[in-house]
């Protein structure tokens, strides 16, 4: 049967039908949709863990356990889940176990652009680059069957393209698989130096066994033979991208990106007589082409950074061919469309937050989520953002460098479960005196409105315990803890003034739903009357997208379509202009 699939869904169902039996992950584009689709199939055991280490650890204590497993995140969530990849690459697997890493090139929706590649090649692990949901499908069977031949861990890199780009996929029944024994060896299984030493050296092997098979492996890497004039050696959907823009020239796609087959790239070079390596991120490949000796331009006349989109080939193509390459005019009609800032939604609890500690001299440390947007104008409330829980953590280090203002950290609730906890215990721990703020939409809004322990329903939708986090905050030795409702402006800037300057360490629950999770929070629009509105714009400095004006001298008024009745304009407006509709 065929089935029109995206990446990520032709990822959750090649694992279905491999016979994964319990699959791991956390939230985060573009990777979040691959759990959503796989719980939907039967006889698969599927969580939202609190972070990636977390999952990837669940993921390998299945996979030892003998059944087939698989872990998804992000690429920055491998960042997370770095250090229990490099021992189980040592300690290996007994059932197969895919890690599904999504890369973002071009930045999309991430704060870095970072290639997978490097850590399989640091963790010494397969890597296989699907180029499109037909491949995705395929390469998930693949990688089931290279984890359990080679008894280690395989990484199944995607792109936010081929993630989310749709393919007609064959589909077939799911594999019958029994549960595979697992048998005490302390030598195998406990990585003390002792044992450690041997299993460095079993890796080495395993690597230049898995390099002579992916030489061989003509279903994962395809040789496309044409024009030996000129020959190009890619992966993923850029190869695909090569095939249509290079219509003369042969080409190499890589589908077992690592361990390098080496004698594959040198039978290939040896058919063309000039060789190009377009990859999409580091020149990986590139550089180890050159270490074989084997004559190639790469990032020379290839981008280093972004998305390698085919308009962005035609001017690699134009490069090769030593013709200059037009750039694309704009098109008349687009050229003139207003810029569209990222912005928190009409009715989002988060502007009362930003817009009260806006009447505050303070440095504010901020995290990953929706949340982040808090940086922009008019709110402009975010100073520094380093990755998921650093909020709380940088607030600590600033304050405790000597920062004489307030340093104030945010963080999300599910943020809050995934990395905050600790930077919270380390605050008191430590005797830190900056301010902390969960900013609790009851859930992880950014990626989906996915559910996270404290929301009481896991990912197989079942009731669960609702993590309480000022619970936790107590018993993390928090004495200060305060909960609030963001969408009243008044009292907030009322807390904020008694916890800002205090000589201990604080924290504010800023809870109210997310609107577009929880519509009980969405009330009647609100209108602003023009002949009691004053034209000071005093609304418009929330920054909420339903509240529109097209010139400073035309009086704001409130689109109704977009308007949730959340009343902050209502709150800050001096003239009482604001009424409900």
């Amino acid at each position: 049967m065929k089935q029109l699939l995206s990446g990520n869904e032709a990822i959750a169902r090649g694992a279905w039908e491999a016979g994964v039996h319990a699959a791991f992950g956390y939230p985060g584009t573009p990777s979040t949709e691959i759990l959503e689709a796989l719980v939907k199939l039967p006889d698969v055991y599927c969580e939202w863990s609190p972070n990636e280490k977390v999952a990837l650890e669940a993921a390998a204590g299945a996979a030892i356990a003998g059944t087939r497993s698989m872990v998804t995140m992000k690429h920055v969530g491998l960042n997370v889940a770095a250090d229990p990849l490099m021992t189980l690459s040592y300690i290996g697997v007994v059932a197969g176990m895919v890690v599904v890493v999504a890369d973002d090139p071009g930045m999309h929706s991430s704060q870095t652009e970072q290639d997978t590649r490097h850590y399989a090649r640091l963790a010494k692990v397969p890597i296989l680059e699907p180029g499109n949901a037909v491949d995705c499908r395929d390469f998930m069977i693949r990688a089931f069957e290279l984890s359990e031949a080679y008894r280690c861990p395989v990484i199944l890199r995607s792109t936010t393209c081929v993630s989310h780009s749709r393919f007609l996929c064959e589909t077939k029944d799911r594999q019958a698989r029994e549960r595979m024994p697992f048998e005490r060896n302390p030598s195998q299984f406990v990585p003390l130096p002792l044992w450690g030493r041997k299993l460095r050296v079993k890796v080495e092997e395993r690597l230049d066994r898995q390099s002579t098979a992916a030489a061989a492996a003509a279903d994962l890497n395809r040789e496309f033979l044409r024009a030996p004039a000129l020959g190009i050696i890619s992966s993923g959907v850029a190869a695909l991208h090569c095939l249509d823009i290079f219509p003369d020239a042969s080409v190499l796609k890589l589908g077992w990106a690592w361990p390098f087959p080496d004698d594959l790239i040198r039978a290939f070079a040896g058919k063309v007589q000039r060789l190009v390596v377009i990859e999409e991120g580091d020149p990986i490949l590139e550089e180890h082409i050159k270490a074989l000796g084997i004559a190639c331009d790469g990032k020379n006349i290839v981008p280093r950074t972004g998305e390698l989109t085919p308009a962005r080939l035609m001017q690699v193509k134009s490069a090769i061919d030593g013709q200059p390459h037009p750039v694309p005019t704009a098109i008349a009609d687009a050229a003139d469309l207003p810029a569209r800032p990222p912005i928190l939604c009409a009715g989002c609890p988060h502007r009362g937050l930003f817009y009260a500690l806006s009447k505050f001299d303070v440095v504010v440390t901020g995290d990953i989520g929706c949340y982040s947007l808090g940086v922009f104008p008019p709110l402009s409330r975010t100073d520094v953002i380093l990755c998921m829980g650093g909020g709380f953590t940088l607030a600590h280090g600033m304050s405790k460098a000597g920062e004489t203002r307030p340093v104030v950290g945010i963080v999300g609730d599910s943020t809050f479960f995934h990395s905050g906890i600790t930077g919270l215990l380390n605050m008191v721990y430590n005797r830190g005196n900056a301010t902390l703020i969960v900013a609790d939409n009851r859930t992880t809004a950014m990626t989906g409105h996915q559910d996270h322990p404290g929301t009481g329903k896991t990912l197989m939708g079942d009731p669960t315990i609702a993590a309480s986090i000022p619970d936790i905050a107590r018993a993390c030795g928090m004495k200060r803890i305060r909960v609030i409702d963001p969408n009243d402006i008044d009292n907030t800037i009322a807390v904020f003034k008694e916890e800002l300057y205090v000589d201990e360490p604080s924290l504010i629950i800023t809870q109210a739903p997310c609107v577009l999770n929880d519509k009980s929070a969405v009330r009647a629009p609100l209108h602003i009357n023009p002949d009691a509105c004053k034209n000071c714009r005093s609304c418009l400095k929330l920054g909420c997208p339903a509240i529109e004006s097209a010139d400073k001298k035309t009086k704001p008024a409130i689109n109704p379509q977009l308007c949730t009745g959340c009343a902050m304009c209502q709150q800050v407006c001096k003239f009482n202009a604001i009424t409900k509709a």
